[in-house]
């Protein structure tokens, strides 16, 4: 993750800190995507010339990287940490914190997936993530590899998901996109593609957190039998 590039404050007339510099980049973010998010309109959100934005952070790709990173900051580590739980169970917890809070800020997802995540939280969870795996039983090389496995289930998820959403901002209740999915998946002719109109219902809740549930487990399956036999 690059550095937030703190440089000084901003002159008089005005009083002003990253945190909100990033609270009105995540809100342009919601409202227009990562294109609203310009260092003008930073700057204009928050009442300041845009030079005072640079006193704070280099460039638009640092203000990102610092948005990516408090977003990471604010996931529970200590639920990973926790060895007074199952690992699966610690998995799933974080797993579905991720999707509760990057599905209230689609736009976020897409920074996460547009460059390395190399910032102290970031690299926060990667490390418990790989102590967890080694509670579950895997050797470091393993350990490494089912880390990747994981991230590449979560975040690869949660993309499908943003894309199918019409407009920028928090989606529309779950209910509302399967049932919006199912008319689409209604209207599917049987008699070319019999089969995608018989799975019609299921493949309308791909976007629910059932499904999402699901995969998750499957990956877990696989990592747990790649194990090796230790008491869990």
């Amino acid at each position: 993750m690059t550095s937030t590039g703190r440089r000084g404050r901003p002159g008089a007339g005005r009083t002003l800190s990253e945190d909100e510099i990033l609270d009105a980049t995540l809100s342009l973010l919601d409202e227009g995507g990562v294109t609203a998010a310009s260092v003008r309109g930073i700057a204009g959100r928050v009442g300041v010339a845009p030079n005072a934005v640079y006193t704070y952070f280099p460039d638009k790709t640092a203000v990102l990287s610092a948005l990516v990173e408090r977003l990471l900051g604010e996931v529970d580590q200590e639920a990973l940490a926790d060895r007074s739980t199952p690992w699966r169970e610690r998995v799933e917890f974080v797993a579905l914190e991720l999707r509760s809070r990057l599905m209230a800020h689609p736009g976020a997802v897409t920074l996460m997936i547009g460059g390395p995540m190399e910032g102290p939280n970031a690299l926060g969870i990667g490390e418990r993530l790989l102590e967890l795996l080694a509670d579950a039983g895997l050797d470091p090389t393993a350990a490494a590899r089912a880390s990747y496995l994981l991230i590449t289930y979560v975040f690869g998820s949660l993309a499908l998901e943003v894309a199918e959403l019409a407009e920028p901002g928090p989606p529309p209740p779950e209910p509302e996109r399967v049932a919006a999915r199912l008319i689409g998946y209604s209207a599917v002719p049987a008699e070319a593609f019999p089969r995608t109109a018989a799975a019609a219902d299921t493949l309308a809740r791909y976007i629910s957190t059932e499904q999402y549930l699901w995969g998750l487990r499957r990956v877990l399956d696989g990592i747990d039998r790649a194990a090796a036999p230790v008491s869990r």
